[in-house]
Formats: C-alpha cells, sequence, structure tokens
C-alpha cells in the first residue's frame, strides 16, 4: 500500500521481503533531518522509548536455545540501494511497524498494521531492538522475554474499509487497533495518554518508533500543522514506513497525543542512480498524518493514580463520538530534552 517515487529495482527488491511490505501510505523527512538513536537519547526519551515495541512477522523471529532470539533482520543500504551519505545506511531493518505499550497487556498501533486475527497471529511484538551504544551494533539477539505474541484485537477502526466509513467531508479518517498480549508486559511501563482536547495548531510535538523498519528512533522538532480534521491531525513529523503505529507524544506533558498512520512519500531517485530519502521544506509537502488519542481514550486503561477530571472525560467522550475540536489552555511546561 506504500507509494513510492522509485524505481522498479526498488520496487522489486521491497516487494521481495515479507516483512517489507508496509501496510502504509508514504512518510517523509520535513526541514532537518532530527531522529536521533536510543544512545543519543536523554534519560527521560529512553524511558519513553522502552515501552515502544517493534513488530514483526512471526518467522522472522527466530527461537534460540537457552530462552532467547534473534531477530532476521537485512541490510538498509544495501537492500533498497541507497546513496552513500544516506542516514544510518548501515543499520538493519526488519520490523512492519511500531506501537506503543499502553496497559500492562495492552499494545497501541495503527489499524492497518493489524488488519484481522490472522495478522494477530502470525506477529511478534519486541521491545529493545534499538542501538544502545555508539559504535555498537543495534541489538537483534534478545531474551525470549522481549518478545510477546499478539492474542487477540480488542478494538479496531481504519477508515475507508469495507463496512466502515470515513467522516463527512473527509477522504481520509482515524486509523487504529488495541491489541491484547499473550501475558503481562514485565519491565516495561505503560504510556500515559493525554485524555483532555487541548491540543492545537502549532503546539510541539515528537515521535519514537522504527522508521524503515530500523531499530527505535527520536524524531523531535516537530508541530502540528492542522487539528481540525475529524479523528486525526496533520504533523511535520520526520517519519516513514514502519513508523506507521508509533506513539506521538506532546513536548510539553510528554503524554501520547496520537498514533502515526499516514504520510507523504518515503523515497525519490537520485540523478547518480541510487536511492534517497525525501526531504521537504519544514513548512512544505501535504504533513503526516496522527490518529487523535481521544478516539480510542475511553478504551485504554487508567494508570495507577492517573487523575482524569470530569471535564477531562466529556471531552474525550465528544472527540470519540464526533470527532469534534476543542480547544483549551496549554498543559504545564515539562522540562525535556530531544539531545
Amino acid at each position: 500500500m506504500k507509494t513510492f517515487k522509485t524505481t522498479l529495482t526498488l520496487t522489486a527488491a521491497l516487494l521481495a521481503l515479507p516483512f517489507f511490505a508496509f501496510a502504509d501510505d508514504g512518510k517523509s523527512i520535513y526541514g532537518e533531518d532530527n531522529r536521533k538513536d536510543y544512545f543519543q537519547m536523554s534519560a527521560g526519551m529512553k524511558t519513553l522509548a522502552d515501552s515502544v515495541v517493534s513488530f514483526w512477522k512471526a518467522g522472522d523471529v527466530e527461537t534460540l536455545n537457552p530462552g532467547g532470539v534473534r531477530l532476521k533482520t537485512v541490510n538498509f543500504g544495501q537492500r533498497l540501494n541507497l546513496c552513500p551519505d544516506e542516514k544510518f545506511r548501515e543499520q538493519p531493518i526488519g520490523a512492519f511497524c511500531s506501537g506503543s505499550l499502553v496497559g500492562e497487556d495492552l499494545v497501541m498501533t495503527a489499524g492497518h498494521c493489524i488488519k484481522n486475527e490472522t495478522d494477530c497471529q502470525n506477529t511478534k511484538m519486541v521491545f529493545g531492538f534499538a542501538v544502545k551504544e555508539a559504535g555498537k551494533d543495534a541489538v537483534t539477539s534478545l531474551p525470549a522475554s522481549e518478545v510477546y505474541s499478539c492474542a487477540s484485537i480488542v478494538k479496531r477502526f481504519l477508515g475507508g474499509e469495507p463496512g466502515s466509513a470515513n467522516p463527512a467531508g473527509q477522504n481520509l479518517g482515524p486509523d487504529f487497533a488495541l491489541l491484547k498480549l499473550d501475558r503481562k508486559v514485565t519491565g516495561h511501563r505503560p504510556l500515559g495518554i493525554n485524555r483532555g482536547a487541548n491540543l492545537k495548531k502549532g503546539d510541539g510535538i515528537f515521535v519514537i518508533g522504527h522508521p524503515v523498519g530500523l531499530p527505535v528512533k527520536l524524531a523531535g522538532f516537530a508541530k502540528v500543522r492542522d487539528f481540525s480534521k475529524i479523528g486525526y491531525f496533520v504533523a511535520d513529523l520526520d517519519t516513514f514506513g514502519g513508523n506507521s503505529g508509533s506513539p506521538v507524544f506532546n513536548v510539553k506533558t510528554q503524554k501520547i497525543e496520537g498514533i502515526l498512520v499516514r504520510g507523504d512519500e518515503d523515497f525519490l531517485d537520485s540523478p547518480a542512480g541510487c536511492t534517497t530519502m525525501a526531504t521537504y521544506e519544514q513548512t512544505a509537502g501535504r504533513g503526516e498524518d496522527v490518529t487523535k488519542i481521544g478516539v480510542l481514550a475511553a478504551d485504554i486503561p487508567r494508570l495507577p493514580g492517573e487523575k482524569v477530571t470530569k471535564e477531562m472525560e466529556m471531552q474525550s467522550a465528544v472527540e470519540m463520538d464526533s470527532g469534534a475540536i476543542m480547544s483549551g489552555e496549554a498543559a504545564p511546561v515539562r522540562s525535556i530534552s530531544f539531545d
């Protein structure tokens, strides 16, 4: 389902790998490429990244003895014929989507990542696929305890699919799924979500996920471009296929505001005969689409000690039922660093 402005050679290379069949529209770079590896993140960002999962075809997670797994990957640059100076060119790829832990056994992602129970049964969710030290390779051999299976689909929606509908006056709509895992997660904390409706145009956001199936990346210094859409908003996040399902956070609160689901082109042909990542001016391009967290907030359990006001519950219910746009005061500023 991805759209690439690339050669037939690249297309064939992508289709040759089952785990590379991203079920999403393209995404891209806006302005400077702000993506960072895990080892480059601040302590606070690492804590958030620790609760982001990569999605793998079950056959690409090899069981080892005793008690470990190995992720089957390929070289990013070689597979896509990337130009020599492309970022992360020598890193491994293999994941097909991203997700976030939002309950003790509940993962949130994009609805196009897991379409049915068969997809659920054939998917593994892995914590810890990351480059954790400078100069070191990505972690591709992990304890079996970091790998979880999809037990069932709790709730799913993809506007435009047979049996569903996009909101009136829009070609696109929300795209989300909540997945129950085969067991409770240990060693990782569920992430907080914004149950209010106070995000607005111009607010700062960032995303953590697995672009192109790479080890986990943080992309910051982005803003909301358009919050008027029903069920989703548009932003200038640096994201790619594989980022689908990634949690998008509010800079001020560090809570999840939505799920990355769609975007612009990923790759372009270079005159040199190699492939380059698509880039746009910060305010150019179509932007990246993010499903608003309000459309599924009522289905996500509250965290221990989480305070939710009556007003927040009412705002969430309105968003879920009608996609109405509401505004509010900005949340208190918290210290945050992308360095």
